[in-house]
């Protein structure tokens, strides 16, 4: 099997949640710590053996391609200005700019989530890719991705990524999968149903955090967008996984194991996120967490 190197970013939404914040910066760029969302997504990436990243994103989305390249000559200047005790950061921003081999689209076509991956298909070939949203975060061991790609050497079909659903309400808020259980935490899709609720759920399955795609997704990209109704939204549930596993295309849901998930796009969620990561830093997170300690008996 071709190995997975490639990986897609959907980048292109405006964080209309977080505005005015995301005004002039991208949501993307929001920090969690002193790294911005998207960094951490990326990391991952590279971890687990990508070489080549494309973020679909828009015309206000400057701030990401100057996030991942070389250093500008005034940062550097001033950095160098500070003397060795500040040579750390000179050289962990050039690492940050040699983590892979970026790629920049602007984002254009049909509303939907289908879109970044027809704007960079012509970028991936023949080859099985990776896609990603930049606000969705799972922090995992092994890191979600790298989980991904070893199923997908295991299997060999599509995978998509799982949490294992137990409270109502998230039955209502995820996509979950239908299908045969291959074992525990592997389930052979046959079906995804949107938001079914509890009563009409296939499985306790749900589909978050991005997809890994074989190249046979490309073929359904033009069908799907060629039979889409007018005014209708081009999502990869109904315009791409449905079709492909009615054409007996194989899809496996997966449980992330030794995971949580962050989605940062969401106020509330984003706070929760910031916490999370600072109390578990190994500098701040003492401090921090008594603060935190002391605010409560407030």
């Amino acid at each position: 099997m071709t190995k997975v190197t490639k990986a897609v970013i959907a980048a292109a939404g405006f964080g209309t949640r977080f505005l005015p914040q995301t005004k002039a910066m991208p949501k993307e760029m929001l920090p969690i710590i002193d790294k911005p969302i998207i960094q951490y997504i990326v990391e991952d990436l590279v971890a687990a053996g990508i070489k080549d990243i494309i973020i679909v994103g828009s015309s206000n989305k400057r701030a990401i391609e100057d996030h991942f390249d070389m250093p500008n000559e005034d940062l550097l200047n001033n950095l160098r200005a500070g003397g060795p005790k500040k040579q750390h950061y000179i050289d962990e921003l050039e690492t940050i700019a040699g983590l892979a081999n970026f790629v920049y689209v602007r984002q254009k076509g049909p509303y939907g989530n289908a879109t970044p991956i027809l704007n960079a298909a012509h970028l991936i070939g023949n080859e099985p890719f990776i896609y990603a949203y930049a606000d969705d975060l799972t922090v995992a061991t092994p890191n979600a991705f790298q989980q991904m790609i070893t199923l997908y050497d295991e299997f060999q079909g599509g995978i998509l990524p799982c949490v294992q659903v137990t409270n109502d309400i998230d039955f209502e808020r995820y996509g979950i999968l239908g299908g045969e259980r291959m074992r525990d935490d592997v389930l052979k899709m046959n079906a995804i149903v949107e938001k079914p609720g509890k009563d009409k759920a296939p499985s306790d399955f749900a589909s978050v955090g991005g997809y890994l795609f074989t190249p046979s997704v490309f073929e359904y990209l033009e069908r799907g967008l060629d039979s889409l109704p007018e005014d209708t939204e081009f999502y990869v549930t109904d315009s791409l996984v449905q079709p492909m596993l009615a054409d007996g295309h194989n899809f496996y849901g997966c449980l992330m194991q030794n995971s949580k998930r962050y989605d940062t796009g969401d106020k509330l969620e984003y706070m929760k996120t910031v916490i999370d990561f600072g109390l578990a830093h190994d500098e701040l997170g003492p401090e921090l967490r008594a603060y935190i300690a002391t605010k409560l008996k407030d």
